[in-house]
Order: C-alpha cells, then sequence, then structure tokens
C-alpha cells in the first residue's frame, strides 16, 4: 500500500430543526428528524495520511496532538473505513479548525465530515455522498448533515442503512446570513455526545419528539418558500424547545450565560421593530443570529455594540465536503 494521503475541507452547520437525542446512542441513530444550513466561510481541514510504517494512528488537532479520548474517537472512526476498505494500516490524521471548537459552533460536525472524506478518499474508496452522510453519522450525529452544501435534511429513520442526511435546497436558494456571537469562547464542560444520553432523562423530551414532524414540515416550507417570518418563529420555538429539555434533565444542563439571554431579546426586540432576525443556539452559550442579507449589516452593528461580545464570525450558505 505505501502511503496514501488525502486533504478534505468540510464546514459546520446551524440547525433549524435540533437534533438532541438519541433512538440508538451507538449507531447515532436520533430521536427526530433535524434541518440544517451549511456554513460557507467557517471550515474544517483535515489531512489523513495512511502508512503503513505506522504502529498506531496519531491525531493532532490544530497542530497539538489530541487528547486520549479525542484521539480514540477518531480512530474508532477510521477503523470504520478501514473495515470498508478492507486493509489495518494506521493513519497520521492532522486537523485544523478556523473557529473555537468545543463551544457550540458544531465543530465536531465538520471535523468528522472532513475526516470521513478525507479517510474514505486516502483509503481509495469511491462512495456517493449519502453513504459519506451514514458513515459521518456515526462519528457525530450532526456530521451527516456537514457532508452536504446549503439547506439540509437528516431523515432519523431507525437503521443504520437509511439514517442520513441529504440537500433540501441547494447553497444559493436563498442567501440567509448566520452572525455567530462568541460570548465564550473555551470547551463547553458536557459535551453534545454526554448531552444526547441524558435528553431522555427530561421529562419533556417526548412532548418535543412526539411534536417535531410539524416542525420539520413548517420548516421545510418555510424555506422551501423563502418565509423569513415563519423560519425565525420555527426555528426560535425549537431552540428553546431543546433547552428546555436540557435544563430539565438529570442532571440539569445550562449552557447558556447571562450575554446568551440578552443577545436573545434583543434580537426579539429587532424583530418586532421590522428586522427580519432571529435566534438559534446549539449546545453551548454562543448565539447563532439568522438574517437575510438585506438586514445583516445593520444587525451586525448592532450585535458588535452588545457587552460581553468577544468574537462575531459570519457565514452564508457553505457547500458540501470535498477533497482538496
Amino acid at each position: 500500500m505505501a502511503i496514501r494521503t488525502a486533504i478534505a475541507v468540510a464546514n459546520p452547520n446551524i440547525a433549524f430543526i435540533k437534533y438532541w437525542g438519541n433512538r440508538d446512542h451507538a449507531l447515532r441513530i436520533p430521536c427526530n428528524g433535524s434541518i440544517s444550513l451549511t456554513l460557507g466561510g467557517l471550515e474544517t481541514q483535515t489531512t489523513v495520511t495512511f502508512d503503513e510504517n505506522l504502529t498506531s494512528d496519531h491525531v493532532f488537532i490544530d497542530d497539538r496532538s489530541a487528547s486520549a479520548s479525542t484521539s480514540a474517537r477518531v480512530s474508532q472512526h477510521l477503523d470504520r473505513i478501514r473495515l470498508i476498505a478492507g486493509f489495518k494500516y494506521c493513519a497520521k490524521v492532522e486537523s485544523r479548525s478556523n473557529f473555537p471548537v468545543g463551544a457550540g459552533i458544531a465543530s465536531s460536525a465538520s471535523a468528522f465530515a472532513a475526516l470521513t472524506v478525507a479517510g474514505t478518499s486516502a483509503a481509495g474508496l469511491s462512495l456517493q455522498p449519502i453513504e459519506l452522510s451514514r458513515i459521518a453519522r456515526l462519528g457525530s450525529g450532526s456530521a451527516c448533515r456537514s457532508i452536504f452544501g446549503g439547506f439540509v435534511e437528516w431523515h432519523a429513520n431507525e437503521t443504520d442503512e437509511d439514517s442520513y442526511a441529504e440537500v433540501l435546497a441547494p447553497s444559493n436558494h436563498w442567501d440567509l446570513q448566520d452572525l455567530i456571537v462568541i460570548v465564550n469562547q473555551e470547551h463547553k464542560g458536557v459535551g453534545s455526545t454526554e448531552g444526547h444520553a441524558l435528553a431522555d432523562t427530561s421529562p419533556l423530551q417526548n412532548a418535543r419528539v412526539a411534536d417535531a414532524p410539524r416542525r420539520l414540515k413548517e420548516c421545510r416550507r418555510a424555506i422551501l418558500d423563502r418565509d423569513f417570518p415563519s423560519l425565525a418563529s420555527i426555528t426560535e420555538l425549537d431552540s428553546n424547545l431543546m433547552h428546555a429539555v436540557m435544563l430539565t434533565s438529570t442532571p440539569s444542563l445550562m449552557y447558556w450565560y447571562p450575554e446568551t439571554l440578552q443577545i436573545m431579546n434583543e434580537v426579539t426586540r429587532w424583530r418586532a421593530e421590522g428586522y427580519e432576525v432571529c435566534y438559534t443556539i446549539d449546545a453551548g452559550p454562543n448565539v447563532h443570529c439568522i438574517c437575510t442579507r438585506k438586514y445583516a449589516d445593520r444587525i451586525e452593528k448592532r450585535l458588535r455594540r452588545l457587552p460581553g461580545v468577544i468574537q462575531l464570525l459570519r457565514a452564508s450558505p457553505g457547500n458540501q465536503a470535498r477533497v482538496l
């Protein structure tokens, strides 16, 4: 085999309808489907090099050796690729992201999407996007959506073979902007994988999951019709529902900071004033402010004036994960 190398890049995504809780934790089959927007401009670039001379996998993130737990998770994902490829060669993995990782900006989504695309390419595999999506899901659930660009829907379904994502609308369908307000850059104390395992302890989770088909239908229609008021309404509702489940889990998960709440309140007020903007928050304190391009510059200026804002990132609809 000698040495095989591939470099891939993938973008994180922001979910309008959230994935929280699994039907099957080992296979990361979610309790409900989800819909997201792939975020262009933010990216993870990953190089995978299979080398027959290596005796173990070596994982580097932003030029530093990964922690033991992260390295084990990456190796486990590479094992899935090695099994398909039919070899056992170890690999060197080098990954870099141009945005804060572990802070609720779907860094694991872009990381495992890039790892999947680079790994399968380096292994000499030629797989269809849906198959890449299914494999990426096993590493990080939301990574299955980052395989694709634009507006993406993940079909939950019930088996490993049929739980995957696909494009709902291309990136040029609707020029929404995501203004990501960073109020804390530190790695969150409880990661999403651990949080998903707690979802069923909340008395609200069953109601959230039962209502998901309605929310998915409304979000799907809003995107296809470019109906921002409807998108704003269902997106904020879904985000609040997920965090309500987190708050009522055992133990309780509180990701919000005082600054998080202030941004949520300001965004709600600005929309009442006529601005096309809404908020959504993943498992972390940082706030995604979704708006139409028409209002993006004005909203960005207002956000930058708020106290506690460390950094503001801006993303447009992004493209699919790809080999460089």
